[in-house]
């Protein structure tokens, strides 16, 4: 191999330099038009959207909190700065390209990126020691996702949750609360006005 072609070989392409000109913003967009049925939205929420989400959260009698698609981080931060020092927080993602970002970004000890998928939020818990979680959430879009796996999400979510658990969404779409009716017999919901586009909330409490 020659000069020219190693060159060739090591020069980043179009998405790369995007997403380093862009820094988090160009990262969420590449990962969007690589897999746009498992992003949400290429608009960050916005911070009230975020300080609603998570009003409801009982932060000094939550040990583990568990989040699906997280994207750049946009909820990481918030809530490890809600969560107590001896909390743990556990996000989960298909996408490598956001779990290498969050993993080189966030230098938190409680923080921890799984590359994988939510359907395995049981197994992924229990290697990290745990036997429930306190409270989940999730902005995967479950319209968009897969035949079946919304369903399995929302079941296995149900069943890592501890008794008084939340699991917690916002979606474009009724999708996520009707799944999360399925397996919750209370389900609170409201409604993200300045978020762009506006979005559903719900939280399913497994009493």
């Amino acid at each position: 191999m020659n000069g020219n072609e190693l060159a060739e070989v090591r020069r980043p392409g179009v998405r790369e330099r995007l997403a380093r000109a862009l820094g988090p913003a160009g990262v969420f967009l590449r990962g969007f038009i690589e897999n746009p049925r498992m992003v949400g939205s290429i608009i960050a929420t916005s911070d009230s959207t975020i300080d609603k989400v998570l009003a409801p959260v009982e932060w000094n009698a939550c040990k583990l909190f568990v989040e699906y698609g997280p994207g750049v981080g946009t909820f990481c931060r918030p809530v490890l700065d809600r969560l107590p020092r001896d909390g743990e927080l556990v996000v989960i993602d298909t996408n490598p390209l956001f779990i290498e970002y969050l993993r080189k970004t966030i230098g938190d000890s409680r923080f921890h990126a799984v590359l994988g998928s939510a359907e395995d939020v049981e197994a992924i818990v229990a290697a990290l020691g745990h036997s429930h979680a306190d409270y989940v959430l999730s902005g995967l879009p479950f319209s968009t996702l897969p035949e079946g796996v919304g369903p399995a999400i929302a079941a296995a979510t149900h069943r890592v949750l501890r008794s008084g658990g939340g699991f917690l969404t916002y979606q474009f779409t009724t999708a996520a609360r009707d799944y999360t009716a399925r397996h919750f017999a209370r389900v609170d919901t409201g409604f993200a006005w300045f978020n762009v586009p506006p979005c559903l909330l719900a939280w399913g409490w497994k009493d």
